[in-house]
């Protein structure tokens, strides 16, 4: 048996919330043709893809200008945005309050639907990070708070720091190639109900050059990145956010949903 439940789901639950966000978001960090990459976000939500992440360290700002003018040509109501702050933000509420802000005024919109520390804070205790991290969601700048880059002992002090929120998603890097986070912190999100967001699931196109990933692309007349991003999305909980700026890639990156890998494929996966 494979070692998760498969999901069959290509909308999933954002953590322990009524609220569900699309198996495959789209990254927006490392863009080199922003003209390029904004048509692409845009046939993304047509596709139904919902969630764009970003940050404000991708392209010193650039990325979040870029989500900002997806948004007005879509409309607000039809993305699921998550913007991540970089560590040191969460010193204190003024500096905090402060790059929101500033990440706010690029994304031209009040609020975001998530906003996630970007990696824990070595110098600054977990409980003080997330305290800042809640005042985003009272003050109603972020609907929603989670993490990124947190290991499974980070994690359980965060979630032991919420006081008025909950961990809803903990953005890591997972991918066919490389999974380290099954070990412990996949099955211990699972069991708390808070979303994995797999980022660099396609491992920069190296999936795609796998002779393994390819013969059983052979066998669904999938592509081996679509073999890629379904072994992860047939995780409960789990969504993953390629990044792309061609509508060719997007169009790929959907081909992924609808369907599922074969318990035994997801084996065979697995052992890899």
């Amino acid at each position: 048996m494979p070692k998760f439940a498969i999901d069959y789901e290509d909308l999933k639950p954002l953590g322990n919330t009524n609220e569900k966000i699309s198996a495959i978001g789209i990254g927006t960090w490392g863009i080199r043709d922003y003209k390029k990459a904004e048509d692409a976000l845009v046939y993304a939500i047509e596709r139904g893809i919902n969630v764009i992440d970003t940050a404000e360290s991708y392209g010193d700002g650039l990325a979040e200008e870029l989500v900002g003018r997806v948004i007005k040509k879509v409309g607000r109501d039809r993305v699921f945005v998550i913007t991540k702050l970089l560590p040191h933000r969460f010193t204190d509420e003024d500096t905090v309050i402060r790059a929101m802000t500033r990440s706010l005024q690029r994304l031209d919109i009040s609020y975001v639907d998530l906003v996630l520390i970007h990696w824990p804070n070595e110098y600054i205790p977990i409980e003080t990070q997330i305290r800042y991290l809640e005042t985003l969601a009272i003050k109603g700048f972020s609907r929603y708070i989670g993490v990124s880059n947190f290991k499974l002992k980070e994690l359980e002090k965060a979630i032991h720091s919420t006081s008025k929120f909950e961990i809803v998603l903990n953005q890591v890097k997972y991918s066919v190639i490389d999974k380290k986070v099954e070990k412990d912190l996949l099955k211990f999100m699972i069991e708390k109900r808070i979303t994995l967001q797999a980022y660099t699931p396609i491992e920069r196109g190296a999936v795609a050059r796998n002779p393994i990933l390819i013969g059983i692309a052979n066998k669904y007349g999938k592509t081996p990145i679509q073999v890629a991003l379904n072994y992860l999305i047939s995780r409960p909980y789990v969504t993953a956010i390629p990044k792309s700026e061609t509508i060719q890639h997007i169009e790929e990156f959907a081909g992924a949903l609808g369907w599922r890998l074969s318990t035994n494929d997801i084996e065979t996966l697995e052992a890899l």
